[in-house]
């Protein structure tokens, strides 16, 4: 079947011109332990009838679990990992009935798939667990049962975070704790990431409390870091499983571009309409992954027009799954799904993570997702077992869809990206003290368990907090004073955003009507003042921005434009930390002061400004950690002799420098894991601290998180990356496929191609031969 659709796409011409490149990816065998696993009976049992066989990866977690190792166990999707770290909870489980075990997924929708699973083995095999999930869509009326009765719970970090203040309540829970389970824990990465491995200490602190010392099992995708991960995020030592013993059939992998002929008006989304209805017309079930909500619902709809006179049965079996459907509505789909029910679905990436749908003929990825993790988490949705598949990836017209697109070899052999954890925070280290003090008096030899690199900075935190009048120091220990509780009304432990490190979100009202939150660069850049923002598919036209309030007020309309806020960035370096000299390039890294200045906007119709409009916003201005580098000198007059040196080249040379701005930025989120819009950047022509040519990228976060610091260390990679983006984009003058801004926040009325080439030629020469 795969063979006879790649035949057809090879023979049709319109398919043809678009298919850049297709990689085969062999299939590969079962590998199974062949060491006698001895179970309890039950366990034994419900192995043998549902005939599972524990592959090699599985046993090996299963041995390190036993001698008493906490386990990383970084296989890839669809290779049994639940299987690895459930299985030894449940041996342990069966034999000591006191244990128990929590289990934190990053998602609800992931912990209630858990939930079902493990639910079928406890009551197939009558273990008396009980098994539960408790967040906060769990009744009231069964929270105190789970705490009395459950052995295994299932939660989230944002639930966790609330539950610890709480913890006297899990008091026999805790006592008997031998087992954390951390799954998706790649999840956990830059400012979730940090907030994740603080919230961990604390976890780890209330179970001490109790005289528990739990074994952690982690569970994530391929990553090239993943035992430094596991310890940044834990604090303790692991054992790895790396190598998977499950079997995969073979797979086509699909580098499909819209762009790779001239055509006026190229259509990602029209492109990824035509290969999905394509797909599910030659019987492929099929799974398209969209970029947005709307997409997804767009996508779908159109799909089930299309095919309303020609091939009516098939408009039932298409739908849309994305966040925002009610449990019982994506129950209903998956189950639907996995029974063959539907042939083709259309999703945002709720259903990247573990959700068991089953195994599928063909995946769409319609735009790279911004990690090479979370591409291969969408490939593993199809080709399960010895079935063979097809994945499709549809470029997008920014820097890095175009640039594998080109360089398919990169993409295909790169080891994979490193997870960032980042313990040098102190805006989020302060805010997990003060939750750690009210959840419990903190002690002075507690203080290394927060793994802060430097212990003095710690101590510096707590006497702030003691000034502040938020904690205060008696009996040998520092506590959670209770005049600050009563002025603010609400425990420090509802103040802390985790997936942010200023706390205070904005919020967004239709009316009375809640809609969203957002941070606070966030609101300045889609929610200023009529700023048009749009929500599950809706456009609003901002009123009012309330800065002080923190509250932005909409009205629903429907517009045929959209906004988009543009800012100007100075910066200061306070400190340099690092630095390296590479010919005539000076490298460095360290601390610096950030102002960004969001001062006005553009009203877009269609890809075409129309006005142009003034914004009246205070700046931003933080403290956070990057790199910067140097232009020679020599750079600068080969530019002039290229490009002419008349009364505009000041202006000129700053477009070409801006250029390797904005591709460096497009590039760095390939090698550290990272969101664009997590990292900044800013180009001075003459910058006062350098007294040269410099170009900025920072962290985007209050104190940073470590993007930037492992981006110093792979300059050279991120260079040499720009360079051949930009070398090997067709364009004549410069795109968005290469030198324009991926975060479309600067004035690109100067960029030049041309010029930004030169520069990104000379470094990538001069790092080349140093």
């Amino acid at each position: 079947m795969t063979k006879d659709i790649l035949t057809y796409f090879q023979n049709k011409k319109w398919f043809r011109d678009r298919i850049e490149h297709i990689e085969e990816i062999p299939a590969r065998r079962a590998r199974y332990t062949t060491e006698k696993v001895e179970l309890p009976k039950p366990l034994e049992d419900y192995l043998e009838e549902n005939e599972i066989k524990l592959y090699t990866h599985q046993y090996k977690s299963l041995k390190y679990v036993r001698e008493g190792h906490n386990v990383i166990i970084t296989t890839p999707t669809a290779s049994g990992k639940t299987l690895s770290f459930t299985l030894p909870v449940l041996e342990d489980l069966t034999n000591n009935k006191d244990d128990t075990a929590l289990y934190i997924y990053p998602t609800k929708a992931l912990a209630n798939d858990q939930l079902k699973s493990i639910l079928k083995v406890d009551e197939a095999c009558d273990l008396e667990i009980f098994p539960a999930k408790y967040d906060g869509d769990t009744p009231k009326s069964v929270r105190p049962e789970i705490k009395r009765k459950s052995r295994l719970v299932i939660t989230n970090p944002y639930e966790l975070h609330l539950i610890l203040p709480w913890h006297s309540q899990w008091k026999r829970f805790f006592e008997n704790i031998k087992y954390i389970i951390i799954d998706e824990a790649h999840q956990y990465r830059g400012v979730f990431g940090s907030n994740m491995a603080f919230l961990i200490r604390r976890l780890k602190r209330i179970c001490k409390f109790y005289g528990s010392e739990p074994q952690f099992i982690i569970s994530t995708a391929t990553l090239a870091n993943p035992v430094e991960f596991s310890e940044k995020l834990t604090g303790l030592e692991y054992k790895l499983v790396d190598e998977n013993g499950s079997p995969s059939g073979k797979k086509y992998f699909i580098f499909f571009n819209p762009y790779a002929i001239e055509s006026k008006n190229p259509s990602i989304h029209n492109d990824t309409l035509q290969l999905f209805n394509t797909f599910i017309q030659n019987d492929f079930q099929t799974i398209c992954f969209e970029i947005s909500r709307k997409m997804a619902e767009v996508i779908a709809l159109r799909s089930k027009e299309q095919f309303k006179t020609k091939q009516p049965e098939l408009c039932n079996k298409i739908t849309a799954y994305r966040a925002g459907y009610t449990v019982d509505e994506r129950k209903k789909i998956e189950d639907d799904l996995k029974e063959g029910k539907l042939k083709g679905i259309v999703t945002t990436n709720a259903l990247e993570l573990g959700i068991n749908i089953g195994s599928l003929d063909s995946v769409i990825i319609s735009g790279y997702p911004g990690t090479l993790i979370s591409t291969w988490q969408q490939a593993g949705r199809a080709g399960r077992s010895n079935q063979e598949s097809i994945i499709t990836m549809v470029a997008f017209q920014n820097p890095l869809d175009q640039y594998f697109m080109k360089h398919p070899d990169l993409f295909f052999n790169k080891t994979h990206e490193h997870a960032i954890i980042d313990l040098n925070n102190q805006q989020i280290l302060r805010d997990h003290l003060k939750c750690a003090a009210y959840e419990n008096p903190l002690k002075l030899n507690e203080i290394e368990s927060f793994g802060f690199d430097d212990e003095g900075i710690v101590i510096d935190e707590i006497s702030d907090l003691e000034t502040e009048g938020i904690i205060k120091y008696a009996d040998n220990q520092w506590i959670y004073d209770d005049q600050s509780l009563l002025k603010k009304d609400k425990s420090p432990n509802f103040e802390v955003n985790l997936s942010d490190v200023r706390s205070e979100p904005y919020k967004v009202f239709n009316g009375h009507q809640f809609l969203e939150e957002m941070n606070e660069k966030q609101a300045f850049r889609e929610a200023h003042e009529n700023a048009v923002l749009i929500h599950n598919g809706d456009t609003y036209l901002v009123r009012q921005m309330d800065i002080q309030e923190r509250r932005v007020y909409v009205k629903k309309k429907n517009l045929n434009y959209y906004t988009q806020a543009l800012k100007e960035v100075d910066v200061k370096i306070l400190r340099e930390e690092k630095e390296e000299k590479i010919g005539d390039i000076k490298l460095s890294y360290g601390r610096l002061n950030v102002t960004e200045k969001y001062d006005r906007y553009n009203v877009i119709n269609y890809s075409k400004i129309i006005s142009s409009k003034k914004l009246n916003l205070p700046p931003l201005n933080f403290k956070t950690k990057g790199f910067w580098f140097t232009i020679p000198f020599e750079i600068k007059e080969l530019i002039k002799e290229e490009l002419g040196d008349d009364e505009k080249f000041n202006d000129v040379f700053m477009g070409c420098l801006q250029g390797v701005e904005n591709v460096m930025l497009s590039v760095t989120p390939f090698h550290v894991m990272c969101d664009t819009y997590d990292l900044g950047g800013v180009t001075k022509n003459m910058h006062e601290n350098t007294l040269n040519a410099t170009i900025f990228i920072y962290d985007g976060f209050e104190d940073g998180v470590g993007l930037t610091l492992k981006a110093y260390k792979l300059f050279k990679n991120i260079v040499k990356m720009a360079y051949e983006l930009v070398r090997d984009c067709d364009c004549e003058y410069g795109c968005p496929a290469c030198i324009y801004s991926s975060q479309q926040q600067t004035d690109d009325k100067y960029l030049n191609k041309k010029g930004t080439l030169i520069i990104l030629k000379e470094l990538y020469e001069t790092i080349s031969n140093n």
